[in-house]
């Protein structure tokens, strides 16, 4: 069974799906540089493929994909698109408003682009619980793998390090350029973490400017981390265990 996604049905079938399995599966991610191994829709694809992998265990409809984010940052490379986030709150609203008036109560948002989409989907979220009277809840892979991270080695979340590496190697290896991988440490900043598992004290998240970002893409390709560590193995188990968490989320709205 494949994922079931909501272009591909007609609306007799979405209709009878929904009555079925009362979930709906709201994929979130972005377009924008990941290095110059990895292809733009990184964020997007990683999301998609776990809505389709734990869709095909419940059966959790999934809605079409948003493609886009906010990634003002990373407008310092060529192919990236940014949307401000009063808009992107506007329009994932929007979605669950329609949905939400066909009879859909339970929505699983799906954030493949890290922290910089957070805060924006959760007043989305939180305005769709208040007004529509329906279950919103958010996942995001980077908070949902903190027991297995460690387990597996991996360095801290950067952008297009060996965490982002090794899943997309593992979904689209057709994608992956091993080839062009490049290490690129991040610098590191006292009382300021990105992880969401760093043991620290931390300042809280601000995307970086354009123009800061400039400066460092001339050596860094636009890459935040340690890829060339990246195993598609290790990409295998970290997705299996997103995997098995989103569907236990799926199936808790399920019961």
């Amino acid at each position: 069974m494949a994922g079931v996604w909501l272009q591909n049905m007609t609306w007799e079938e979405f209709k009878e799906r929904i009555q079925e399995t009362k979930v709906v599966l709201v994929v979130v991610g972005s377009t924008e540089q990941h290095g110059a191994h990895l292809p733009l829709g990184t964020d997007t694809m990683v999301a998609m493929a776990l809505a389709e992998d734990a869709s095909a265990k419940t059966g959790a409809v999934i809605a079409p994909p948003l493609w886009f984010g906010w990634s003002p940052h990373h407008m310092a490379l060529p192919g990236t698109v940014t949307i401000r986030p009063e808009v992107l709150i506007e329009l994932l609203y929007d979605v669950l408003q329609s949905l939400a008036e066909h009879g859909c109560r339970n929505f699983i948002i799906i954030n493949g682009h890290r922290i910089v989409n957070i805060p924006w989907m959760q007043l989305a979220a939180e305005r769709a619980q208040r007004i529509l009277q329906v279950r919103v809840n958010i996942f995001d892979p980077a908070y949902m793998s903190k027991e297995i991270v460690d387990k597996l080695e991996f360095g801290p979340v950067g952008h297009a390090e060996e965490i982002e590496s090794s899943h997309m190697w593992y979904c689209f290896p057709q994608l992956y350029h091993e080839d062009k991988t490049l290490n690129c440490p991040p610098e590191s900043i006292e009382l300021y973490h990105v992880d969401p598992r760093a043991a620290g004290d931390t300042l809280c998240y601000v995307p970086s400017t354009k123009e800061r970002m400039r400066e460092s893409v001339e050596v860094s390709r636009g890459t935040s981390g340690s890829p060339v560590r990246s195993s598609r193995e290790k990409g295998k188990l970290y997705h299996e265990h997103l995997v098995k968490r989103l569907t236990q989320v799926i199936q808790r709205f399920q019961a």
